[in-house]
């Protein structure tokens, strides 16, 4: 049975340690064209929805943005807190309920985070907090064909015997074959068309890494304690048998920006 997603995203607040040390960071360009594309730099307000552990936060923060983050989770927030320090406001709300502040921002971020929001309310939220002509951009990752791909397709055996919910004969696909992101962002009307940049990213893993790494996503964590186990015993013994103890994995970070229609 699958699990609801409101149960899955508040599932990451239990590896909130393991989150912020086994997840990839976002691309030092990616933050660079975000500035370039919506003009945020010193002073600017941001909103950020989501922001985990704070590593996007992180980015904003090296541009000069008074940065205010809203995340779901208590601990993911702590992170966070002790990350950034005084650099950023770091708030535990649920962004779909959340009171919006009288004071609009400049930019509104969510990295990784926009697809666990209410589609039908959160990009007229997310417009209302924005200033006219102001910008909201989302970051989105992806595992994509390339680094140790053949390790990737021996995995899938191992999950189909653990894991009920994997759907059979999944395999990757390369970059060039994934849609650019496009939802109700677009069809809102309440923002100028939308631009995307992308970014590939090969990061190695050892045994241990990719194992804690997946212990942060959503599905495995919400895994019975003995699927778990087995999920990732399975995994780390094709690692240390199949592959010298090492795998990579490629990441595709898109990062899409929309303005607000300064009219609405």
């Amino acid at each position: 049975m699958a699990v609801a997603d409101d149960v899955l995203r508040e599932t990451f607040d239990r590896e909130a340690e393991r989150y912020d040390r086994a997840r990839p960071h976002y691309p030092a360009a990616l933050f660079a064209d975000l500035a370039r594309l919506t003009g945020i730099g010193p002073g600017s307000r941001v909103l950020e929805i989501g922001a985990g552990t704070g590593q996007a936060t992180a980015g904003l923060v090296d541009l000069g943005a008074d940065v205010l983050a809203i995340e779901l989770g208590a601990a993911l927030a702590t992170v966070a807190r002790r990350r950034l320090g005084r650099a950023a406001t770091v708030v535990v709300a649920d962004f779909d309920t959340w009171p919006l502040p009288a004071e609009p921002f400049d930019l509104v971020l969510a990295a990784t985070s926009w697809h666990w929001l209410d589609r039908t309310t959160r990009s007229a939220r997310v417009a209302t907090a924005l200033r006219p002509g102001g910008s909201f951009a989302t970051i989105g990752t992806a595992h994509v064909a390339g680094g140790t791909t053949a390790f990737f397709a021996e995995t899938q055996p191992i999950y189909e015997q653990w894991d009920p919910a994997t759907p059979p004969g999944v395999r990757l696909q390369p970059s060039s074959e994934i849609a650019l992101q496009s939802d109700d962002v677009e069809e809102s009307g309440l923002f100028e068309p939308s631009r995307n940049r992308r970014y590939e990213v090969d990061i190695g893993y050892s045994r241990a890494e990719y194992l804690d790494v997946l212990q942060t996503y959503s599905g495995h964590i919400a895994l019975p304690e003995d699927a778990r186990r087995g999920l990732l015993q399975g995994i780390g013994e094709l690692i240390d048998g199949s592959y010298g103890g090492s795998i990579t994995k490629r990441y595709l970070f898109e990062l899409r920006t929309a303005r607000r229609i300064s009219s609405r």
